[in-house]
């Protein structure tokens, strides 16, 4: 029965897979609102497999499968390449073989964060901009950027998957747990209601998404920067 509920929670780690391929299919049908229900719905997936591992001890159970590497295949998928397809598919880069170029920087950018063995900290947090390439493309739409703000917004997120900042990751990062999660939640929400309003999208949703967004990058950098004194004071006292 363990075993059997183990390989049930990587099932469901799986179908992210097939939210990732929906995407790339209907990005080219020019289905931008159904490809953005699925970035939440693979969001939800993301957010909620990793407690059920830990629940039914997947790790300990099916040891014979790799979890975490099933997990970064999916996410990869979900939160960068999918991503990358909806915005250069719809007309949101630049015209011919420069949206293209354009579109593959942030996925050789994820490719090293991906696979960087720090890129998760022991303490829970992610080391660089953590390839929330889906939120991007979201606020892309939700805001209606041209397609030059959308390419100097990657470049720059793109550069900052390399900066060693350590953002929150809002289910396991224990600083400010419980405030992070509500408001991760609640954002979710908004998001939900955002995709309805489209393609007008509510001014005070939007306001309310961007908050939120200011928040996290915020908290992200405080608690980098809070961490890094109290490293340097626990050195000082060495």
């Amino acid at each position: 029965m363990a075993r059997a509920a183990a390989w049930m929670v990587h099932a469901y780690t799986m179908t992210g897979a097939v939210l990732g391929l929906l995407m790339v299919h209907l990005s080219y049908q020019g289905e931008v609102e159904a490809v953005l229900w699925l970035f939440l719905a693979a969001m939800l997936v993301d957010g909620t497999d990793g407690f059920l591992a830990r629940r039914f001890r997947v790790k300990e159970v099916v040891p014979e499968l790799d979890g975490a590497l099933l997990d970064n295949i999916v996410d990869y998928l979900t939160y960068a390449f999918a991503p990358m397809v909806l915005l250069w598919a719809s007309g949101r880069l630049p015209d011919g073989a420069w949206g293209g170029v354009v579109a593959a920087v942030p996925l050789v950018a994820s490719c090293y964060q991906f696979c960087r063995s720090d890129a998760k900290t022991e303490d829970h947090f992610f080391l660089g901009f953590p390839s929330y390439w889906n939120i991007v493309a979201f606020h892309v739409f939700v805001l209606d950027l041209s397609a030059a703000a959308t390419v100097v917004l990657l470049l720059v997120l793109a550069v900052l998957v390399f900066v060693p900042v350590r953002y929150v990751y809002p289910s396991r990062t224990e600083a400010l747990w419980g405030l992070n999660m509500t408001f991760a939640t609640a954002w979710l929400g908004v998001y939900a209601l955002l995709v309805v309003d489209l393609p007008d999208p509510s001014p005070l949703l939007v306001a309310a998404s961007l908050a939120y967004v200011a928040y996290y990058t915020a908290v992200s950098g405080w608690l980098t920067v809070s961490g890094r004194r109290r490293t340097a004071a626990v050195a000082s006292t060495a």
